[in-house]
């Protein structure tokens, strides 16, 4: 992307310790499903489980028509722009592995003009190496991690 707006945003990962970010440049105007798709790349993640994002009380992912209950909005056909401006947030969450339950704070640190030198997305920061995949998200982690102490033999 040669011209453009873009969004610096800053995502963490949270319930987790040592900490887990990563801080992103994107285009204003990218798909919600791309976000997903850069978010995934940036933290490793294998995209191999459902996903949400949430503003508010508005989730986006990709529904699932045999699941027989109204789901997330389909975020193909919502673009980061568009929601930004309907909401007036400044802050969402992005839900990753409905069973663990890998959650995450996406904090908006600011809106600028894109780089014609630079091609988008990029990642500016990344703290912290993100957890193993099916380990029982922030809680599982944290016992594999530091395992409850064997108990005393009996003298």
């Amino acid at each position: 992307m040669s011209n453009g707006t873009v969004v610096r945003m800053k995502i963490t990962l949270d319930d987790v310790t040592p900490a887990v970010s990563r801080t992103l440049e994107v285009p204003l105007n990218i798909r919600l499903d791309r976000l997903h798709t850069v978010i995934q790349t940036a933290f490793s993640w294998t995209d191999s489980h459902l996903w949400e994002m949430s503003f508010g009380q508005t989730g986006f992912g990709i529904p699932d028509p045999e699941y027989g209950f109204d789901g997330p909005l389909d975020a193909r056909k919502a673009t980061l722009a568009q929601v930004l401006a309907d909401t007036r947030r400044k802050t969402f969450r992005y839900l990753y592995d409905f069973g663990d339950a890998w959650e995450h704070s996406v904090k908006i640190e600011r809106i600028s003009t894109a780089s014609p030198h630079l091609t988008y997305p990029l990642i500016l920061d990344a703290v912290g190496m993100r957890p193993p995949e099916d380990c029982g998200g922030p809680w599982g982690y944290v016992e594999k991690l530091c395992p409850p102490s064997a108990p005393m033999a009996q003298i």
